[in-house]
């Protein structure tokens, strides 16, 4: 009963009282990193996550927030235990029921971040710590990142300081499992330099037995402004993180552990002038892994260690030129080569080397997208093209299309049409049994409607958009004479629809919520729910603040043999108090899952009961 109550008193009352923008959909921004296009200019279906909502949520992994401010987004998770690599890990993230096989594409500041050998995103990365806001795009990405963009994008925009003097951060919180995490932002601004340090460190001893974890992550960016229109920088960040997995509770696992340390860094320069804007982007991402796969209770222990080494480098090189009145020429050209190293070594020996391969592949691109107001940007037409070329698979085309209609102050209609696509990755193509190196790339053709309303003052805004995705050549292992082998023989049809509303009732009292419905032609879609329904209600008077959520699940399938699927509702609730003075602190309590529900997100891996954190921020 709680969540229609709650979904009820997102939309209701639209009376004389004032209504505000959403926090997740997306209003006019002006990009404060390196990018290559205003997400605005898209006619794609586009969010963003806010420093703000970052912040109330006292979440330390950006993953659960997305999920709830998100519609259409899911995330497969584990628990207290993190996202973990490797066999039985968690963290994949599906839009609109696309993303199994690294179909959505993480980046941070415009720089894509996966594992080089394996092609998956590293979901125990993506931490709160440094983020200033998060933009997500649901629907194909591909004309201005390529591969991996299938599905949609994350990009994940890092905070920096753009006042001079010197400021920062700092939490700590404790909770459940021996829960232990700890979060450290600060900067310095002086005149034409600015730098930006962040670390954080979360441990716990999970709520299964061998279910430990921790992740410590660092970053550091430099950036300088040689005259008004340009900015130069650079920015390294390290993430260390071991997880145990205990395995399902139908094949438990003893020792079953993984190690990933992963590093990422960049140097740029980009320009803003009247008439143009844009930059160039050199990037590094790499990774070293240890896996101990573990054995069963009454098994013999493996008696080897499973690593590999991975990268991920290139350059982007991208400018927009301001031609004439209302319109925008983007254009840019990129290159990537990826790859990576994996072997096995004997845990007596660690000389003793077998399963070893090696292998690199490159890609390069050039794209071009016009953007064109009619009538006072009445209308927006909006058409772009990309080829890339892969060293393996040859050229791939990637046309999109679309338009933006604003035919009344605080409407507008969006509609876009364009292709996705995902190359395959080294374990496809060249690692196992299965492999087959005459493989293509996946693509899927997603056409989406959008119609958003904004009204009194822009305090209230409502959306409603319907989505048809159509996906070909997905790679699946098939039995080619006798043996298993990765072949593009995959379709599959996804449609459904996404609503979202925000309001603020008064200046204490606001309210939101968002719902998401698929049907898809794949019955057995991990991480994909039918339905998926989040709401929120938060009272904020003076220094205090109180946030109740409620999450609600339909038809999750979780990789349950008999096709079971799994239906809860969960809710949360958030509560702050401020003492402002020259140092603001903020004390705060984190109730999850306040009526102990028992549910799965992955078959054999039941979540966590009711869990409690409490802590402190400290804003300086």
């Amino acid at each position: 009963m709680l969540t229609p109550l709650l979904l009820f008193a997102s939309v209701a009352a639209l009376s004389d009282s004032e209504i505000p923008a959403d926090t997740v959909t997306l209003p006019d921004v002006v990009a404060a990193a390196p990018a290559k296009t205003n997400v605005t200019l898209l006619p794609l279906n586009t969010n963003i996550v806010t420093e703000e909502v970052i912040d109330k949520s006292a979440e330390t992994s950006l993953l659960p927030i997305l999920v709830n401010k998100v519609p259409g987004l899911f995330v497969t998770e584990r628990g207290f235990a993190g996202y973990g690599a490797s066999g039985g890990s968690a963290g994949t993230v599906n839009i609109r029921g696309v993303g199994q096989g690294n179909k959505v594409l993480f980046l941070v500041d415009g720089q894509p971040q996966w594992a080089g050998v394996f092609g998956h995103a590293m979901p125990d990365t993506y931490v709160t710590n440094g983020v200033e806001r998060v933009e997500i795009v649901k629907g194909p990405s591909s004309l201005i990142y390529g591969s991996n963009a299938m599905g949609g994008s994350v990009n994940i925009i890092t905070r920096r300081h753009l006042q001079d003097g010197f400021t920062g951060r700092a939490h700590a919180e404790f909770g459940s499992f021996t829960t232990q995490k700890f979060g450290l932002t600060t900067g310095y601004r002086k005149g034409k330099f600015g730098v930006t340090v962040a670390g954080a460190l979360d441990r716990s001893n999970g709520y299964r037995e061998n279910s430990e974890f921790w992740n410590a992550n660092e970053f550091i960016q430099f950036q300088y402004n040689p005259v008004k229109e340009w900015e130069v920088g650079t920015t390294v960040e390290m993430n260390q993180t071991k997880a145990n997995n205990p395995g399902t509770e139908q094949a438990p696992l003893v020792s079953m552990w993984t190690k990933v340390n992963r590093g990422t860094a960049s140097v740029y320069a980009k320009d803003n002038y009247e008439k143009a804007s844009g930059g160039v982007q050199a990037f590094i991402n790499w990774g070293r892994n240890w896996v101990d796969d573990g054995y069963a209770p009454d098994a013999t222990p493996t008696d080897y260690i499973f690593n590999s080494t991975d990268y991920n480098m290139g350059f982007t090189l991208y400018q927009t030129l301001n031609l004439w009145q209302g319109n925008d020429l983007s254009a840019g050209i990129d290159f990537m080569h990826w790859g990576g190293h994996v072997w096995n070594t004997g845990k007596e020996d660690i000389s003793m080397r077998s399963s070893e391969f090696k292998g690199s592949e490159n890609e390069i691109a050039g794209y071009v997208m016009m953007q064109q107001g009619l009538w006072n940007d009445l209308l927006s037409l909006n058409a772009g093209v990309r080829l890339q070329h892969g060293s393996q698979y040859g050229n791939e085309w990637v046309p999109q299309a679309g338009f933006i209609l604003k035919p009344y102050a605080g409407g507008s209609l969006k509609f876009s049409f364009g292709k996705g696509f995902r190359a395959p990755n080294l374990r496809e193509l060249y690692l196992y049994p299965p492999a087959n190196a005459d493989l293509k790339p996946e693509y899927m053709w997603n056409y989406d409607v959008e119609f958003r309303q904004w009204l009194f003052d822009n305090r209230f805004n409502i959306g409603l958009s319907f989505f048809f995705i159509d996906g070909k050549n997905m790679i699946q292992t098939a039995r080619v004479d006798g043996r298993p082998r990765n072949v593009n023989t995959g379709t599959f049809i996804n449609k459904g629809f996404e609503v979202d509303a925000a309001y603020q009732i008064s200046d204490e009292w606001s309210a939101s919520a968002n719902y998401s419905y698929l049907h898809t032609t794949n019955d057995n879609l991990l991480g994909a729910p039918k339905n998926k329904l989040n709401a929120e209600v938060s009272y904020t008077p003076g220094n205090l603040e109180l946030t109740l959520e409620s999450n609600t699940i339909w038809s999750l399938y979780t990789g349950a043999p008999d096709g079971h699927t799994q239906s809860y509702s969960l809710l949360n609730l958030r509560a702050g108090y401020t003492f402002r003075t020259k140092v603001d602190v903020k004390p705060f309590l984190k109730l999850d899952n306040i009526l102990n529900k028992h549910y799965e997100i992955m078959y054999g891996c039941p979540m966590p009961g009711m869990t409690v954190m409490g802590g402190v921020e400290i804003k300086f």
